[in-house]
């Protein structure tokens, strides 16, 4: 069978994709088959029918499907956090977790983190770029601390990390864990001021 010209230079062009190019076209096609069939109907073979390639080019990049969602996520998905700095702690706090709702709660953000979380126990790899995930928060939770212990808002024995990270773990747990489709805006307030704000407020 003779393959039509403008059909044969299309996958011409396809299988010419190498490095960046292709891991680009790879990871858009995996962002595709989440937003067509959910993290449940992930598979390799697909993605590499989607993206017009073969497992190979895949698995020599990824490992598993985990590692190649969280790789799309990373790619299309996650936006840096910022950092607040409103001169009051409690504002700060919640700017802070209000941002991170947003990103988790995105529709392929979310589809992707609870996929891969629901994985971990399967590929202990990943518990490694899970805590890289994850750590931004808490930085630049310390560093928010630092802030309100230098104008006395706060002790200063409570500038710990595993004190600053409180909320973001909170947070987590609801996403998470709970499995918690929204957030609301009062769990967050629940969070700062029944929780944090009393383990590190000057008495």
């Amino acid at each position: 069978m003779t393959v039509p010209p403008a059909k044969e230079a299309a996958g011409d062009k396809r299988s010419r994709r190498r490095g960046a190019e292709l891991e680009r076209a790879l990871l858009q096609a995996t962002l595709d088959e989440l937003a067509d069939g959910g993290y449940a109907r992930l598979t390799i073979d697909r993605v590499a029918q989607r993206a017009g390639t073969n497992k190979t080019a895949i698995y020599r990049r990824w490992p598993n499907r985990a590692a190649l969602a969280l790789a799309a996520y990373h790619e299309f998905v996650r936006e840096p956090a910022a950092l607040p700095d409103t001169g009051d702690l409690r504002s700060d706090v919640l700017l802070l977790l209000r941002g991170a709702v947003g990103r988790m709660g995105s529709p392929a953000g979310g589809e992707i983190l609870r996929g891969v979380m629901s994985e971990i126990h399967a590929h202990p790899e990943l518990r490694r770029h899970l805590r890289e995930e994850f750590a931004q928060e808490p930085n630049l939770m310390m560093t928010i601390l630092g802030r309100a212990v230098a104008r006395g808002e706060a002790r200063p024995e409570a500038l710990r990390p595993r004190v600053a990270s409180v909320p973001v773990v909170m947070l987590r747990q609801e996403y998470l864990i709970y499995q918690a489709a929204e957030i609301s805006d009062e769990t967050l307030i629940e969070i700062v001021d029944q929780v944090f704000l009393p383990m590190v407020r000057l008495s």
